[in-house]
């Protein structure tokens, strides 16, 4: 999945502005204001004051167009969120982003920083909302770790354990775009920090460590605070199953639905028995195996392990654990290495206990996987969603009840000069490379390929492809030994034939061929464009074309969904489109509507996450787009399906995901509220409302009936 700082939320609302105990950070009608302003990226962003108002005018494509204030100096402790007064005068939406820095900011890492976006929609001024992490209590900052937020919110990030972001503190404030697509022009008039009209700090606050400790209860809940549907016994438990069996009784389905969640009330397509796409009177569409219209609603991670937490170095927080070797829990230990980032990132393997399994042992009994398979399909269709989709067990989709995507990953030798969040980027021009894809689509002859409840497959997620030029960098930064460097090498050679005339556009002074082979420094970009240009494109070719061959070879009667881009430049784009049937992409925002594909490319385009989270129901996180309620999260949810289900190249969303982590964080620290369900196998009835009434309405909304 994507991951990134948590969301500042920004949503219009209707409040007195300016109070007394309020801090004005910005009000650009004061004679001071262009003062305090300095321009992000002049070639690109213009600012200027226009009455009451700071206009700023952005070009096409500058990296960072906007402003910063810096040099401040703001004890913002007593305020729990921001208040920005903003118009967007162009007739699309744009994203703009905010980010408050503390006086620990490294502006290589971002640490330091609390940042993340908004879509503003063109038309009249707004105020917007921007909710601020409490500070974390004195006493307690030494001792939670290993969790992406604190308990209220609070962030936490690094391999230590100092909050990373100090609102007593703050030093600065940048609005910013990040590469627009098209020209932009909008303006903000003021900028207030707002004191909270109830004390944030709960009543935890206040204890000590020993008072504090442990903070989890045997449910794997937060244990100081109390919320609508939390568990507080086995009973609450049982309980449960007959609320929610009552629940399902009474909401059986969406009509007018085929065997696999097509639109039975549209004119019937030619049906080939497998998943297909086409493009029907302009609309981009899944065709199910019985020829039925069929838009992909579903969510990822359908599985009974959403709440696996390391408890090593922690266990002081968790309470009436059981015994490892208890008959009936022992299986909710395990063993857990995986910390890309965070505390355990380096520290090598880490004991973990799956809160979400042990809820599910006290729930449901002896009985708890074929129940929680079987409950799965069921919930699924009376929510209205028809997929089960990436990272889901299997045991639950070989059931064929619901249609269902797989995934499988690339694998091989990574290109060493790459980088990215998740990783380097695998070279494609490597044997191992080429052999894992092998390898790998090879095992699907047995299980998927000809199954007609598999839409297709995901290969790999979110992948590190960068700038337009970054793997042709990274290749050129790797060691003598890359294959992909030697592969860029003989195109060069090629080429210029005589090293001398590279050296003569590159701007360099290479000696001979071997000593380019040898060395790893970065060459002039701009002198060496055209030929990191055209070596980009044939890495992201090689890529793309491998996966689909083998795929193709194994399973021709299935569709390849790409690789679920988050970061991503257009060439990777364009040359997708040519290998892919579908073009996957993982969009955390607001909505889908200023979305569009490079131009001159129609093909269909699936959502593989997307998620909102809030704070009311006791968890520590909100996920990477937040919400103030499980109200607003649920409207939230409805208008981005719907958004996606008016636009005419988007065939499904995907949900990230069917569980919520746990309170206390996976391996790499997320520890979100993005589920369907609580870590206790409870459904959010909000959220879940939400999901039924775009999921029983989908093929109206999107026929405009």
């Amino acid at each position: 999945m994507r991951l990134l700082t948590p969301i500042l939320l920004f949503v219009f609302f209707t409040i007195p502005f300016v109070t007394a105990e309020d801090v004005v950070l910005l009000d650009a009608s004061k004679p001071e204001a262009e003062t305090l302003l300095k321009t992000l990226n002049r070639q690109s962003s213009k600012l200027s004051i226009q009455g009451d108002s700071i206009l700023v005018e952005t070009k096409k494509s500058g990296q960072w167009p906007g402003f910063n204030m810096g040099k401040q100096n703001w004890n913002l402790a007593h305020c729990d969120h921001l208040i920005i007064e903003a118009v967007n005068f162009g007739d699309q939406p744009i994203t703009l982003h905010c980010r408050v820095d503390s006086p620990e900011i490294d502006f290589k890492t971002m640490r330091g920083s609390y940042t993340n976006s908004v879509t503003v929609e063109s038309g009249e001024i707004k105020q917007y909302k921007i909710i601020l992490p409490p500070l974390i209590p004195l006493q307690l900052k030494d001792k939670l770790f290993g969790m992406r937020g604190a308990p209220g919110g609070a962030k936490i990030s690094g391999t230590d354990t100092k909050p990373d972001f100090h609102k007593d503190a703050v030093i600065g404030l940048t609005l910013f775009l990040n590469r627009p697509d098209r020209e932009t022009k909008w303006s903000i008039r003021k900028i207030v920090a707002a004191a909270h009209k109830k004390p944030q700090q709960l009543h935890w606050s206040k204890m000590t460590p020993d008072e504090f400790f442990p903070m989890i209860d045997r449910f794997g809940q937060f244990k100081h605070e109390d919320w609508s549907g939390k568990v507080h016994s086995e009973d609450d438990l049982k309980k449960n199953i007959a609320l929610e069996a009552e629940d399902l009784a009474k909401h059986s389905g969406a009509n007018n639905r085929s065997n696999y969640g097509g639109f039975t009330a549209a004119p019937k397509q030619a049906a080939t028995g497998h998943f297909r796409v086409a493009n029907i009177n302009d609309l981009w569409w899944f065709v199910d195996p019985d020829g039925f219209l069929f838009w992909s609603h579903g969510t990822d991670c359908v599985n009974g392990s959403n709440g696996h937490t390391p408890i090593t170095d922690r266990e002081f927080y968790f309470a009436e654990l059981p015994e490892k070797e208890h008959p009936k829990f022992k299986s909710c230990y395990g063993k857990g290495s995986w910390a890309p980032h965070n505390y355990y990132e380096g520290r090598g393997v880490y004991t973990t206990f799956n809160f979400t399994q042990s809820n599910l042992i006290r729930k449901y009994g002896e009985d708890r996987q074929k129940t929680f398979a079987e409950l799965t399909h069921q919930r699924l269709k009376s929510w209205g969603m028809n997929t089960i989709a990436n990272w889901s067990d299997s045991k639950i989709y070989n059931l064929r009840k619901t249609p269902y995507t797989a995934n499988m990953g690339s694998g091989g030798k990574p290109i060493a000069g790459s980088g990215g969040y998740w990783g380097k980027f695998p070279d494609p021009f490597s044997k191992e490379f080429e052999e894992s894809v092998a390898k790998n689509t090879e095992k699907l002859a047995a299980t998927t390929a000809e199954d007609p409840w598999c839409l297709g497959y995901f290969v790999d997620n979110e992948i590190s492809w960068g700038g337009e030029r970054s793997l042709a960098i990274g290749t050129i930064t790797s060691p003598p030994d890359q294959p992909a460097k030697v592969v860029f090498l003989n195109e060069l050679k090629t080429k210029y034939n005589d090293v001398n005339k590279l050296n003569h556009v590159w701007g360099t002074n290479y000696a001979d061929w071997n000593a380019l082979l040898n060395s790893t420094d970065k060459p002039d970009e701009t002198k060496a464009k055209e030929d990191l240009d055209a070596f980009h494109k044939q890495i992201c070719d090689k890529y793309f074309k491998t996966i689909r061959d083998a795929l193709k070879k194994v399973a021709p009667n299935k569709l390849y969904f790409g690789c679920r881009f988050a970061w991503v430049n257009e060439t990777a784009i364009r040359v997708s489109a040519e290998y892919c049937d579908v073009i996957s992409f993982n969009k955390y925002q607001r909505d889908l509507k200023g979305f569009k594909l490079p131009e001159g490319i129609d093909k269909p385009v699936i959502i593989g996450e997307f998620h909102f989270g809030a704070l009311d129901r006791g968890m520590f996180h909100t996920g990477l787009v937040s919400t103030e309620s499980q109200e607003k999260r649920a409207e939230s949810y409805e208008h981005y399906v719907r958004s996606a289900l008016e636009h005419p190249q988007i065939i499904g969303t995907h949900w990230f995901q069917y569980g919520d982590q746990a309170t206390t964080g996976r391996g790499d620290g997320e520890n979100y509220q993005i589920g369907l369900l609580s870590i206790t196998d409870t459904p959010y009835p909000e959220t879940i409302d939400a999901v039924r009434r775009v999921g029983y309405s989908l093929y109206e909304i999107r026929l405009k009936k």
